[in-house]
């Protein structure tokens, strides 16, 4: 069974940062990789940031390149989102998921088996 849970969430000023923590756990095979979508109230979930589990390869939406940092520590299964500069319009649930493919570019919604619980990150001064 597939599980992700994330941690790090919270409330912090604009320019600040926070780091998003997703504990993975019962991925079958190296056909996925770990991705990090947000969905903002009156808004799609959206992708914003995957990596590949063996080679570490990532892939970033242009609205956060820049700005947030996808890294992984393999041995402990755990992603992590370094987020910097944050702007009010990052404020959104912010959902680790299992995303089928080889290739971070395979970060959208439609290709998710596994979400996690999400966790709030709320951008205001």
């Amino acid at each position: 069974q597939v599980q992700l849970a994330e941690s790090g969430g919270g409330l912090v000023q604009p320019g600040g940062s926070l780091r998003l923590t997703c504990a993975f756990s019962g991925l079958p095979s190296n056909n996925y990789v770990i991705g990090w979508f947000r969905q903002a109230p009156g808004k799609e979930r959206e992708g914003v940031s995957c990596i590949s589990r063996i080679a570490g390869l990532t892939y970033y939406q242009d609205f956060v390149k820049g700005r947030f940092t996808i890294s992984r520590d393999s041995a402990r299964s755990t992603v992590y989102l370094q987020m910097n500069s944050l702007k009010s319009e990052d404020t959104a649930v912010y959902y680790c998921a299992a995303v089928r493919g080889f290739n971070p570019s395979s970060c959208s919604s439609d290709n998710v088996s596994t979400w996690g619980q999400g966790t709030q990150v709320t951008i205001h001064s």
